[in-house]
This record gives structure tokens, sequence and C-alpha cells, in this order.
């Protein structure tokens, strides 16, 4: 079940065995610019995951931290492995990274954490990816020593309650985790089709004039459809006003009420489309489910434009590397913030 972990090592002996990893292949470069970990309380996330920093590290050199929580297990105990990730340079020299893996069974507090941070390289930043629900172990000490945390915010059962721990903790860590939701993730290549269609100068005059908007995409993926309306709503300068299951309402500047229908099929990609009109001038992003583009369309009296542009990856790990590869504070998910939590009914205000 765990050959694909390592060694199996004592939590004691995981710097000699490192060495011994070292030691064994002259030809090969340890290679790190990142501590990654990845935390999963679902059973067989060890496996799973070791097959995800395999694929990640072929772009993204790092010491990965595997822990897998069983909770519910009756007895204390912590199972632990070390292995390395090797990829070809230039078709030459082997450059590998080490990957730690940890199952802590049993009472956790403290456990985890304290696992965590006496097997990271103190010199490199920690990019944290947290599966599923935030739990109790999700708290100060872990989050104030983070520079990245990444979520999946279509993995929560309560999603108003994770964001106000998240926005909780961005606080308490004096704004200086950068937080990543998958969710947002799946949106980046719709927002760039949707605004590059704004670029036409019909586009823009009828921006001034919307008074419909039509989203869809999966019911497991609400998240990244409300998100992306909030986008929307934060660069457009509306006002939330009211929503239901399926509508939002929404007040322009000049008083204007912009009604947004939600539609939510299973057949659908995770985000499908993403459509605005005025009545006469119409932009519409949209993806079939599947498909690896997007189709842009701009329709208005006497004027057509049709373009296809790259879809959002739907996998997680593809999703991961695509967020390593830009980097950066994520400061628009941030801005946009105080609009989707007045969508979800939690306080948007933020200290920083």
């Amino acid at each position: 079940m765990s050959a694909n972990l390592g060694q199996p090592v004592e939590v004691g002996s995981i710097g000699k065995e490192l060495k011994k990893i070292w030691e064994a292949d002259e030809a090969a470069t340890n290679a790190s610019l990142m501590n990654f970990a990845i935390y999963s309380e679902q059973a067989g996330a060890l496996e799973e995951n070791s097959e995800a920093i395999f694929a990640l590290t072929r772009e993204h050199a790092c010491r990965a931290i595997l822990v897998e929580m069983q909770r519910d297990a009756p007895k204390s105990q912590i199972e632990a492995w070390v292995t390395a990730h090797c990829h070809l340079a230039h078709g030459r020299k082997t450059v590998c990274c080490e990957q730690l893996s940890f199952r802590l069974k049993g009472k956790a507090i403290g456990r985890m954490r304290n696992t965590l941070f006496s097997n990271l390289n103190s010199d490199l930043p920690l990019v944290f990816w947290w599966q599923g629900e935030l739990s109790d172990l999700f708290e100060e000490r872990l989050y104030r020593l983070t520079s990245r945390f990444i979520v999946d915010s279509a993995e929560w059962s309560d999603v108003p309650a994770g964001f106000a721990r998240l926005r909780d903790a961005v606080e308490d860590s004096r704004c200086q985790m950068a937080v990543q939701d998958l969710a947002w993730t799946r949106t980046y290549h719709f927002r760039l089709g949707i605004a590059g269609l704004f670029d036409d100068p019909l586009a823009q005059e009828m921006l001034e004039k919307v008074n419909s908007v039509k989203i869809a995409g999966q019911p497991a993926h609400w998240t990244s459809a409300w998100l992306t309306l909030a986008w929307l709503a934060t660069q457009a300068g509306w006002a939330f006003v009211s929503r239901d299951e399926t509508r939002f309402v929404f007040a322009a500047k000049d008083g204007r009420e912009i009604v947004v229908e939600w539609e939510a099929e299973e057949s659908h990609a995770p985000l499908s489309l993403v459509s605005l009109t005025d009545g006469t001038t119409t932009v519409e992003v949209s993806r079939k489910a599947g498909d690896s583009h997007l189709s842009l369309e701009l329709h208005a009296p006497h004027h057509s434009l049709s373009q296809v542009a790259p879809a959002d990856p739907d996998g997680k790990v593809e999703l991961v590397a695509e967020q390593l590869s830009r980097g950066g504070k994520n400061s628009l998910f941030r801005k946009i913030w105080p609009a989707f939590f007045e969508m979800l009914g939690i306080d948007g205000e933020q200290d920083c």
C-alpha cells in the first residue's frame, strides 16, 4: 500500500535517512525552493498526494511534507517514510526533491503542527495545501508561519464558516499569509476572457448599461460562480442588494438594477457560462464540459466577434501547479472578499 512513499523510518532518524539517500546517488542534485506541505484527513491521502508531488516537482522544486491524519484511530501512533522524486534536467543531470510522509493516528492536539515544523527546511518559505474542511488544527501557531495557504472551498460543507476562519487567520497573521482558493483559480481564464472582450469599444459602452447577467456551472462548484460574480461586481462598482437560490440582484452606481441568474447542472463544466447583456449587446464566455478551450463571443448591432482561448484545468494538481507558477500575493482575490462575503452573509470587514 505504501510502496510509493519510499523507505519507512523512525521519526527521530529522518535526517540520517535523508543523508543516506543523497550519498547513495552522487549524480543527483537536491533542489528545493520552498517547503510544500499537504495535509489531509482522508484515508489513503498519502499515496495520492505522493503522486501529486511527483507531478508538481517537475516544475517546482521543493521539500515536500505530506501529512495524513487519522483522528479516530484507537491508538496514538506516527508512521513515517522518506523518498526523493527525481527528474532529468536538460537531459543530463538528475534533479531530486525530498519527500517526507507522515501518517498520524489518534490524538492530534499539537502533533501535526510539531511534526510539520520540526521537519521544515528553515531557510525556505512554507506553502501549505490544506485538503478538505478547515478543522481545529488550523490554528494560530500553524498559519502564522505559512507564506501561502491553498484550499478548495468546493470541498467545504459550510462555506461561510470556512471563509470566516480564513478571514480571521489572514488578519491574525498581520496579512502576511497569502490565501489561494482553487475555486478562484478555476475562474482565471474565464476572467481573462471577459476582460479581453471588454477591450472592444462597443463592449465598454455596454458595461454602463448592463442589466442582466447569467452564470452557469456545476452545483459542486458554485463557489467558483459566486467568486466570478463578486469579481464582476467589484470591478464594475455594483452593490449587492439581495439573493435567493438562483437569483441575485445588484445595484449600479446610477441606480440601475442588475439581475443575475445562476444555473447549476451536473452536465456543465465546473464553470460553464458567464454572459452579460444590456438587451442589445451581449458579451459571453462559455465552455462545454471536458473542452480544453473557452468560446468568447461579442454580439452587437452590426458587429460580432468570436474567439477561442485556453480553459482552466479541471484537476486540482494542475490548478495548484498553475498557481505556483503565477506566484504573487493574490491581491485581487482579497480585493473581492468584501463583495463575496456580503453575498455569503458574513462580515466582510478587513483590517488590512
